[in-house]
């Protein structure tokens, strides 16, 4: 019998069905653990959670009644950087530790920002139609419309981990570039030749905004119209963070209106979009399925991490990525204390 019950919601995020655990066993080996299935429904996980000892949380919504049926886990495991999907506060109430990857597809999300930003610069899906349309005299006309990359600014609003990897591309195109972050000290900018700047000068004098806030209650429409009027006319708006961080119907607005010259954006204020999206028509916006974090490495590295910390909490240790509010180390897992706790939070 195992020792340890790890429950999941039957099926699979951002992946086909039916591939097992294997890359997620491979640290809890020799541990008992066991990953257990439930139905992926509410009630479902429900009648199951007494018996868990952590989650592996995937596939669904986790809401606070969910986790309020969980008795004895000791652990929250995410496979993906957001952790919007579950009730991290229900959790923290609850003395359970929520951990995501942070730092697993750092590299892949950099990279497609800066694909976004130099395809939508250069309009190569419009160079693109032209060719395949015809239309081969056009294509030079429009870009002589277009200045050169190098000595343009490029902003970030936030610059957590991909905003700092997506800077060290810009640099060898030759940007400019500030950030608007006042939890990152200035020295964690000006190392990367990022220039400390307040929100307003971010969006008035970048050529390109990049967009890299997490979704938080805090963080939730964040972006509005006033922020798009404020935006420079030929600027251009990239987004790899998070959909809801962007009010979609002042997104629209500042593209249909002409506030700014265009968009790249990877995620959505709903997601899958709605065939009726505006988004879709635009010939000045270039899409993706939400997809930047995605490699050949991102299943086995993803699942690797979830295996990881889950072994550090089963054997009383405490996980790598913790998201939970600092407090929660000190007040809300006293019952913790038994365990002996090896690591301090977010060592």
């Amino acid at each position: 019998m195992a020792k340890f019950t790890i429950l999941t919601p039957a099926g699979a995020s951002f992946t086909t069905s039916g591939g097992g655990y294997d890359y997620e066993m491979e640290a809890l080996q020799g541990m008992g653990a066991e990953i257990v299935e439930c139905p992926a429904t509410e009630e479902g996980f429900i009648a199951a959670a007494p018996n868990a000892d952590a989650v592996y949380a995937k596939g669904m919504k986790f809401s606070a009644k969910m986790i309020d049926a969980l008795t004895k886990c000791r652990h929250i495991a995410l496979g993906t950087v957001g952790v919007d999907y579950v009730d991290v506060a229900a959790a923290t109430a609850k003395g359970i530790p929520v951990t995501n990857c942070p730092d697993t597809f750092i590299e892949e999300v950099a990279d497609h920002a800066m694909m976004l930003l130099l395809a939508t610069h250069r309009r190569c899906i419009e160079q693109d139609r032209m060719v395949r349309e015809g239309r081969w005299s056009e294509g030079r006309p429009q870009l002589l419309q277009i200045p050169r990359l190098m000595g343009q600014t490029l902003g970030f609003i936030a610059f957590g981990r991909v905003a700092r990897a997506t800077a060290r591309r810009a640099k060898a195109f030759g940007l400019h570039m500030k950030a608007f972050d006042p939890f990152i000290e200035e020295l964690g900018m000006s190392a990367l030749g990022v220039e400390p700047a307040s929100l307003e000068e971010v969006l008035s004098t970048s050529d390109f905004v990049s967009m890299h806030l997490p979704d938080t209650p805090e963080s939730r429409g964040f972006m509005k119209e006033h922020h798009f009027r404020q935006m420079k006319k030929n600027a251009l708006f990239i987004n790899t963070g998070r959909g809801p961080t962007v009010n979609e119907a002042a997104l629209i607005k500042a593209l249909q209106e002409g506030w700014i010259a265009g968009a790249g954006l990877d995620v959505f204020e709903t997601e899958p979009t709605k065939p009726d999206n505006p988004l879709h028509r635009m010939n000045n916006v270039i899409l993706s399925p939400h997809n930047a974090s995605a490699s050949a490495r991102f299943d086995p590295a993803r699942k690797r991490r979830v295996g990881q910390e889950l072994a550090l909490t089963l054997s009383g240790k405490w996980p790598l990525s913790c998201v939970n509010p600092t407090v929660l180390a000190t007040s809300s897992l006293r019952r913790w204390q038994p365990y002996a706790l090896e690591r301090g939070p977010n060592s």
